[in-house]
C-alpha cells in the first residue's frame, strides 16, 4: 500500500530534480534512493523487484500477441488487396495507439476528443509495409490550431510523452518488425531545441507549413530521425520482429531517463 508524503527541499534541489527526472517518475526515483536505508532486509527489496519484473513480462507478452494479430491480419488481407489492385488497408494510427497502451498501461481517450492517451501523451504512427508514399511522422508538435499554446514551445509543457511507432523491416533480413521510440517533451532539451528552431522559423514565415514532420530510419537499423531544424538520435523503448521468432528489446528506464542526442547531418 502506498502513502502520501509531503516534503520541503531547497529550491535548487527542487529544480535540479525536475531537470533530471520526469515528473511522473519522481516518487519512484526518491523511493528507490530511500528504500535501502529503511527496508527490513535486502531480501524484501529483491522480492519487490521480482514482482515488478513479472508484471512487465506479462505486459510484454500481451504486446507480442497484439503484434502477431496485426501481422496475421496484414497477411490475410494482402492477397485480396493485391488481387483487386488496391492499397493494403492498414489502420496504422489505431494499431499504434493500442500497442503503446498495452506496453505502458496508459489508456486511451475512447471516443472523446483530445490527446491520444489519458495522461495527455500523444502517439504518432508510420507504416512502411507496402507504403505508396514515403512514411514519416506528421504533426509531431502543435501548430496552426486555435489553441492558445498551439504555435509555441509551451505546447510541449502539457505532454508527458510523445511516442513514435513505426512498422517497417529489418535492414539485412527484411523481417517485418515494430519499433517504438519515446521522448519526454517537457524535459528533453535537444527535442525542445529542434522544436524551438522550427517555431521561430515559422514565426518569421520562413516556414509556412503547419506540419512539423520527422523522417524516421525507414528499414534502417539505427535510431536517427531527421528534420530540417536538426537531426537527433531518439531513445528506443521497444523493438520486436513480427514475421519471425526473435529477440525482443524493451527498456522501461527510457520512460524516466531517455533523452535525444544530437547527430551530425
Amino acid at each position: 500500500m502506498q502513502k502520501k508524503l509531503t516534503i520541503t527541499i531547497d529550491e535548487k534541489v527542487y529544480r535540479g530534480l525536475y531537470d533530471l527526472v520526469d515528473q511522473r517518475c519522481i516518487s519512484r526515483f526518491i523511493e528507490d534512493l530511500i528504500r535501502p536505508h529503511v527496508s527490513a532486509s535486502s531480501l524484501e527489496a529483491s522480492y519487490t523487484e521480482m514482482d515488478q519484473y513479472a508484471g512487465w513480462e506479462a505486459r510484454i507478452d500481451e504486446v507480442i500477441k497484439l503484434l502477431h494479430i496485426h501481422y496475421r491480419s496484414y497477411i490475410e488481407i494482402k492477397s485480396y488487396a493485391d488481387q483487386y489492385r488496391h492499397p493494403h488497408p492498414t489502420d496504422t494510427r489505431g494499431w499504434s495507439q493500442i500497442v503503446v497502451s498495452a506496453l505502458t498501461g496508459l489508456k486511451g481517450y475512447a471516443r472523446r476528443k483530445g490527446p491520444d492517451l489519458e495522461d495527455g501523451s500523444d502517439v504518432k504512427g508510420a507504416n512502411c509495409w507496402d507504403a505508396i508514399d514515403t512514411p514519416r511522422f506528421n504533426g509531431c508538435i502543435k501548430a496552426g490550431t486555435k489553441a492558445a499554446t498551439a504555435n509555441s514551445l509551451t505546447s510541449l509543457d502539457d505532454m508527458p510523452y510523445l511516442f513514435f511507432v513505426m512498422w517497417d523491416m529489418t535492414e539485412c533480413t527484411k523481417h517485418k518488425r515494430c519499433r517504438i521510440w519515446v521522448v519526454s517533451p517537457q524535459r528533453d532539451t535537444e527535442f525542445r531545441n529542434v522544436a524551438s528552431r522550427w517555431y521561430n522559423l515559422r514565426a518569421q514565415e520562413k516556414i509556412t507549413s503547419n506540419n512539423f514532420q520527422l523522417h524516421p530510419p525507414r528499414n534502417k537499423d539505427h535510431n536517427v530521425f531527421r528534420n530540417s531544424c536538426g537531426s537527433l538520435e531518439y531513445p528506443l523503448l521497444f523493438e520486436a520482429c513480427l514475421s519471425t521468432e526473435g529477440e525482443v528489446f524493451y527498456d522501461n528506464s527510457i520512460l524516466c531517463s531517455g533523452a535525444c542526442t544530437v547527430v551530425s547531418d
